[in-house]
């Protein structure tokens, strides 16, 4: 924004003790002519006829007073300029780290030393807004180039399917359009992922009243089949918990949460409990699967976008894109909740879901939202 050139902050301050100085002069001066120089009498004789009369006195004190008026005003802007330069000097730092900023260079930090004050609190503010600027920066140069790795996979095999099939006219077609189908699903199924991630960070959707034991229920129902073929029992536990939000994401929310423990659980005799509540005041989804040992420095990086873990890419009928946990964690964070995810010592894995309570006596969401 262009503006026109005024005077700085430091001249002001500096004008602003002078003529502060020269005030309390100026009224120092009305002080002693008030209380002292009109009670001398203007006669030849003075003050019972020794003293200098108020003739003699002006005379004598105001070319002083002028003098000492005149020192105050200097002293006062150079002492006010020496003052506000000193005073203004951390906020010439932050300024200057902002323009940094503002050029591209994120990782620039104020760190300013010497006891708090405002100046202090505020490059303390601006330095932890930079580290979460530059965060959440690199998050998205990271997602975008994950997500443009993801969607050039399918369309570069769908490419080399067509050029084969262009090369060979005589291969089956229903094997080449079923390949081709097979890979069309997985990029839309990744390019659905994806708009429903921006939608849930983002934050603009209807809140109603959700109770999360009737969306566990159903997200339970929904994924019973495939626990049953993974050899997976399914349980759910629990009462009412009510909370407020959509009820579409917090479904899907739900779901990818109970699809990733039943995925990603043991070849044969796993488990997976859901368990819904009130703890502490806020509302409580907790659920918890068997599975292989997962290393602790793993779990953090989880709720990153595409990110599998380590020998946790699937294959089959339920191949993920790595989102779900990434899902997962933009809908509990549009939702002003927090997700903690803690391996089991046994194996597998235990996420929590605290949402902020809702109103008692929900009603169930309405039926119609699409599985993951």
């Amino acid at each position: 924004m262009r503006r026109r050139p005024g005077p700085s902050a430091r001249l002001k301050l500096a004008l602003s003790y002078a003529g502060f100085l020269a005030v309390a002069g100026a009224l120092l001066l009305a002080v002693v002519w008030g209380y002292l120089l009109r009670y001398v009498p203007d006669s030849p004789q003075g003050l019972l006829g020794v003293s200098p009369n108020r003739y003699l006195l002006v005379r004598t004190f105001f070319p002083a007073a002028a003098v000492a008026m005149a020192f105050l005003l200097v002293f006062g802007l150079v002492g006010g300029w020496v003052l506000a330069g000193r005073m203004l000097a951390p906020l010439t730092r932050i300024t200057a780290a902002a323009r940094t900023a503002g050029g591209g260079s994120l990782s620039h930090r104020i760190r300013m030393e010497g006891r708090d004050d405002e100046f202090r609190e505020l490059a303390d503010t601006f330095d932890t807004m930079l580290g979460q600027l530059e965060s959440h920066v690199a998050e998205q140069q990271r997602f975008a180039a994950n997500a443009s790795h993801e969607l050039r996979t399918p369309l570069a095999i769908s490419r080399t399917l067509l050029d084969v099939a262009r090369r060979d006219p005589g291969r089956d077609r229903d094997e080449v359009l079923a390949r081709l189908q097979a890979v069309n699903s997985r990029a839309i199924d990744l390019t659905e992922a994806l708009l429903l991630l921006s939608r849930s960070d983002r934050g603009n959707f209807a809140r109603e009243d959700v109770d999360l034991s009737l969306v566990a229920e159903e997200a339970a129902e929904t994924l019973l089949p495939l626990a049953e073929q993974r050899g997976v029992t399914l349980d759910v536990t629990g009462g009412a918990t009510p909370t407020s939000g959509s009820a579409e994401l917090l479904l899907r929310m739900v779901t990818n949460l109970v699809q990733n423990a039943v995925v990603h659980n043991l070849p044969a005799g796993g488990t997976v409990t859901v368990h819904t509540g009130p703890e502490g005041g806020a509302s409580v989804l907790r659920v918890e699967n068997t599975g292989p040992d997962l290393p602790p420095d793993l779990v953090p990086t989880l709720t990153e976008p595409f990110q599998r873990g380590t020998e946790r890419v699937r294959t089959g009928e339920h191949a993920g894109v790595g989102l779900g946990l990434a899902i997962v964690h933009g809908v509990v964070r549009a939702h002003a909740g927090t997700l903690t995810l803690v391996p089991r010592p046994a194996g597998g894995l235990v996420a929590t879901v605290r949402l902020p309570p809702g109103p008692a006596g929900v009603h169930p969401p309405g039926a119609g939202a699409a599985p993951p």
